[in-house]
Formats: C-alpha cells, sequence, structure tokens
C-alpha cells in the first residue's frame, strides 16, 4: 500500500514478498510499482535470497526499507551486504512480548545494522528504548495510516443480514482472535450488559485461534442468541456502519488499524488504554479509555454511549476529523517520503549525487 501511493516524479519502487504470493495488491500494478517474488519455502533457505541480494547490488537501490521482525532480521542484513545507504526497519510490537532471542536480535542485530528503526507509536519507541535498549536516536515514532473506507449503505445491509432491527442497541469488536485480543474481556462485559439491554446484539468480527474458545465462553454466559460471530469480513466499512459502539479489549497493542478504520467511520469506541491506543485516542474526546482487564469498567463506559448517542455522535465525528488529519495513508506516505530523502542525503552516495545534481533536479 505503501509503495503504490509513493510519488512517482520522486521514487521508482519495487516490492519483495519473501514468499510466493497468490493474489498481489492490484494497487501494485497500477501504480507501476515492480513485484519481486522470492521462492522461499523455508525459513533456512538462504538461496531463495539471492534475487532480492542481486537486485540491490546490480540496481544501486538507495532505501531499503523492511517490515515486521523477519523482514528487518533479513533486510538489515542484505542491506548492508549490498551496500544499500539507507535500511530502514519498521517495527510493529510483536517482538517485545518476551522472547529473549527476538529481543536480543532487535538490540545487537536490527538495531545495530539499520539506519533507522520506526516504531508505530510513542509506547512502542519508549519499550525500544528501555527494554531492548535500542539507540534512543536510532528509534523514530511514525503513525500508522489507513485508506479511506468504502461508501457504505450505514450499516443496514448488516443489520438486515443478521435481523436486527434499527432499533436494537449493537456493539462490537473487529479482530484477529487472539489471545491478546482479550475477547473474552467483550464477552463477559456483554453478560452484564444484557441485564441493561435486553435486545443488545454483540458482532464479533475476525478469525483466529481463539475463536473456538471464544464460542465456548459464549454458550457458557448464556449469550448464543446475543453474540455472532461472524468470521472473516472484507466488507468491514458495512460493520463498523452496524455498530452503535465499537469495542476494543485487547491487553496490549501496537497501533491497531482497526481502530483508525473505526474512527474513520465515525463510530463511538471504548477502548482498553493499552499501548499506542492513547496516541490516537484521548478520553472524553474521540473515545473512551478504559483499564486493560476491567470487564466492569467496559460495560459501564459502553452504557454511557448507548444511554448518550449524540455524546457518542459527537465522540465519533471528532475521531473521524482526527483520523483524517493525522493518521491517513497519504499522510503517512509523505512523511516517509521525506524521512527517504533526509536519509539519504546525509549518505555519502546522496551527499555526492546532489552535488552533481542540476539546480532543483533533486527531490
Amino acid at each position: 500500500m505503501i509503495a503504490a501511493r509513493l510519488d512517482r516524479k520522486r521514487f521508482e519502487s519495487t516490492v519483495c514478498a519473501t514468499r510466493p504470493v497468490y493474489e498481489p495488491h492490484p494497487d501494485l500494478a497500477a501504480s507501476g510499482t515492480r513485484l519481486l517474488v522470492l521462492e522461499r519455502r523455508r525459513k533456512g533457505d538462504l538461496a531463495a535470497w539471492r534475487p532480492l541480494l542481486s537486485l540491490l547490488r546490480n540496481e544501486r537501490i538507495d532505501v531499503l526499507h523492511a517490515h515486521m521482525f523477519g523482514a528487518n532480521v533479513w533486510g538489515t542484513t542484505f542491506g548492508r551486504l549490498a551496500r544499500v545507504p539507507v535500511v530502514i526497519a519498521h517495527e510493529h510490537m510483536w517482538s517485545f512480548q518476551g522472547e529473549p532471542l527476538r529481543r536480543l536480535m532487535d538490540r545487537h542485530h536490527i538495531g545495530r545494522l539499520a539506519t533507522v528503526v520506526l516504531a508505530v507509536s510513542r509506547d512502542c519507541r519508549r519499550k525500544m528504548i528501555e527494554i531492548e535498549g535500542l539507540d534512543r536516536d536510532k528509534v523514530l515514532y511514525l503513525p500508522n495510516g489507513i485508506p479511506p473506507l468504502r461508501p457504505t449503505s450505514a450499516g443496514r445491509r448488516v443489520r438486515a443480514e443478521l435481523g436486527i432491527s434499527e432499533d436494537d442497541p449493537v456493539i462490537g469488536s473487529i479482530a484477529v482472535l487472539r489471545r491478546e485480543k482479550a475477547i473474552d474481556l467483550l464477552l463477559v462485559a456483554s453478560e452484564e450488559l444484557r441485564r441493561r439491554f435486553p435486545r443488545l446484539r454483540v458482532l464479533v468480527a475476525g478469525d483466529g485461534p481463539e475463536r473456538p474458545s471464544l464460542e465456548r465462553l459464549a454458550r457458557d454466559l448464556g449469550l448464543e442468541k446475543v453474540v455472532t460471530f461472524l468470521g472473516y469480513r472484507d466488507d468491514v466499512a458495512e460493520v463498523l456502519a452496524a455498530l452503535d459502539v465499537v469495542v476494543s479489549t485487547s491487553s496490549f497493542e501496537g497501533s491497531p488499524l482497526a481502530l483508525l478504520e473505526a474512527m474513520a467511520a465515525a463510530r463511538p469506541i471504548v477502548a482498553t488504554a493499552v499501548g499506542g491506543v492513547p496516541d490516537l485516542i484521548e478520553h472524553g474526546v474521540h473515545g473512551l479509555l478504559v483499564s486493560p482487564g476491567d470487564s466492569h469498567e467496559v460495560s459501564e463506559a459502553v452504557a454511557s454511549l448507548l444511554e448518550q448517542p449524540e455524546w457518542g455522535r459527537r465522540m465519533g465525528e471528532a475521531a473521524r476529523e482526527r483520523q483524517c488529519r493525522e493518521f491517513d495513508i497519504d499522510v503517512m506516505v509523505r512523511r516517509l517520503e521525506d524521512l527517504y530523502v533526509d536519509l539519504f542525503l546525509a549518505t555519502s552516495r546522496g551527499r555526492d549525487e546532489l552535488s552533481r545534481a542540476a539546480p532543483g533536479s533533486f527531490p
């Protein structure tokens, strides 16, 4: 998505998929972005990296931007072997969650070889510095951004699909169903909420390893007719439009794209104040923040928004305005473009090219 939106007058871009891609993003071809797919079938398949190393060396790539832990390890390694002037590692939170080897690799390999390491939240940046021991001057905060949501039917289609009345209160969450998303907290809070809102419906969109245990918990709480597990949905905007309140109960986060989508949809939000969530939502302005692990606090916050819909509407509109201004994909890409150029010009190759360029010809 980032590569496809770079300014073609300033950048030529190639996306390297480290494993076979069956459905490349349609924006890549439309933007003229080249796609390099490595036939890498297992972690230790070093020979599969040869096409990338050849590309980096033969085409004198100026900036290599890697995403996530595995790509950061290999990207910094091959970037330095190929003498790429600028090597960027982009971290999305995973390595902080208890794996000592990953912390060591972040500190002694990625942190040393990368020109800069990007963090998706201020909390991530703090942990990289204080817990992992990365150089403070190397770690930069770059907020996430999302593209505009698709036009919707204002939730009418999803409600009709599920037999939900326009007057029924509907809350829900969109997430990959992993343990850290703590959807069990939403279910426990919903059991409490049902006593105050007998017609309550709860929608959980997404799939993942925790789904069987969550479905069992819903049955144990007597919520079979209240909670609907929607599985994977490609109509996120429609699902969001069907919700009166979006709830995020995560125990930890980086900078959740699902919350940015809820902000873009102008939905009232209740979210646990973990990770980068407070970077996105100011309590009482763009939504309500609650303590992680406290189902009663979740239920009280949701109830307050259901009982005061105009208050929730105002916060939803404020959230959408902030998302458009600060967390839009094009805003993110422009920040990255400036970073690429600044870092490149700080290198000897960049300074040499600048000195040879005609006035005004270099970005």
